[in-house]
């Protein structure tokens, strides 16, 4: 027997054992569809069963991971809208999967009622393991981290997917190479149980996809946007500088927004990006992951460029800014920073607009 089977069963995934067909697989030499041979369950959700196999056929048999999603249809018109949603979402996972950064979709099919996901299995371990084992990490850690993050996220938004379940225990640095890898897509099972049941049966209960905590106010009220991403990408900051759940951390009782900042001793532009991540207002949170690679990016300009962002007057009374739009030479870095604050000013009006948008069709919801 393997070393992956020969483990002993969690209490808490006997009852799986008993329910579902892969469980009944686990150890044996019985092939689930004539290739995939379970190994042990990796986890187990509200929506269905991950569970972790080597395939038998492709040469050198790989491990994979099978993901187990049971929608529950009332009625033939449900199952085909659960089907159709399926297969869609599959495709897009398919089309994410081709990044680096993000487990590689290899094949997905419907059995017996229930759909399945096969994935590449990316062997490491998740950020919530490393704080436990390594202890809380540093500022330069944590930059870092989103140094790797952000672009992916990136990725993935510009490809219209809200991830929805951003946290330590979703991303884990792969042991082969070191890459931060983001696992778990929530897409598929939201957009699964969303064709599965009717309006008269939605509720936070049966749709939240999602970590208390993690998760920001509009995810909570079923109405999750990029921004919420975000929210859940400074969370996991949280925990990797103190090594806490939200749900540990007190709330301004005015706000209702985390206390993290007396815990901390964080740079000043650093703390201040931070907590616009956090922010509970979507109005005052960071917008695209492109803004937040920006006032990351800013930091390193800082020393240079406060004087040359300067507005005092002038020996003749002329602004700064007055005197930057004369034919005078500009040197390289005043040229930089009359840049920069065209720059503030657009990405200024945009958020603006943006933000009038949202509120918009908020009024209009």
């Amino acid at each position: 027997m393997n070393s992956f089977s020969s483990q002993k069963i969690p209490s808490f995934h006997a009852d799986i054992f008993k329910q579902t067909q892969l469980s009944q697989l686990c150890g044996t030499q019985r092939l689930f569809r004539d290739r995939y041979e379970i190994l042990r369950i990796l986890g187990r959700g509200g929506f269905g069963v991950t569970f972790l196999a080597k395939d038998a056929i492709l040469p050198g048999n790989p491990v994979c991971v099978i993901k187990q999603l049971c929608p529950k249809a009332t009625n033939p018109q449900s199952w085909e809208r659960a089907c159709i949603r399926f297969k869609k979402e599959a495709k897009t996972l398919a089309r994410l999967g081709s990044h680096s950064q993000i487990p590689m979709l290899l094949d997905y099919f419907e059995s017996q009622g229930e759909f399945y996901l096969i994935q590449e299995y990316v062997r490491g371990s998740n950020l919530a393991q490393e704080v436990k084992r390594n202890g809380c990490k540093s500022e330069a850690a944590v930059k870092q981290f989103l140094q790797e993050l952000l672009p992916v996220l990136r990725y993935v938004h510009k490809h219209r997917v809200i991830h929805r379940d951003i946290k330590p225990h979703n991303l884990l640095h792969c042991k082969d190479d070191g890459r931060l890898v983001l696992i778990d897509f929530g897409a598929v099972k939201e957009e699964l149980r969303n064709a599965t049941e009717t309006s008269t049966h939605q509720n936070a209960n049966t749709n939240f996809i999602g970590t208390m905590g993690f998760a920001p106010p509009e995810q909570l009220s079923l109405r999750p946007v990029y921004a919420s991403d975000i929210y859940a990408v400074g969370m996991t900051c949280l925990y990797l500088f103190t090594g806490k759940s939200p749900l540990e951390f007190n709330r301004n009782p005015s706000t209702g927004e985390i206390n993290w900042q007396e815990q901390l001793n964080l740079s000043k532009h650093f703390a201040q990006v931070l907590s616009k991540m956090l922010k509970n207002s979507l109005e005052e949170r960071f917008q695209s992951v492109d803004d937040v690679i920006w006032a990351l990016g800013m930091e390193s300009y800082l020393p240079t460029l406060n004087n040359c962002l300067s507005t005092q007057r002038l020996g003749n009374g002329i602004k700064q800014s007055e005197k930057e739009s004369s034919d005078e030479y500009l040197s390289p870095l005043a040229r930089t920073a009359k840049t920069i604050r065209r720059w503030q000013g657009k990405l200024k009006a945009k958020n603006s607009h943006d933000c009038k948008k949202l509120h918009a069709s908020d009024v209009s919801h």
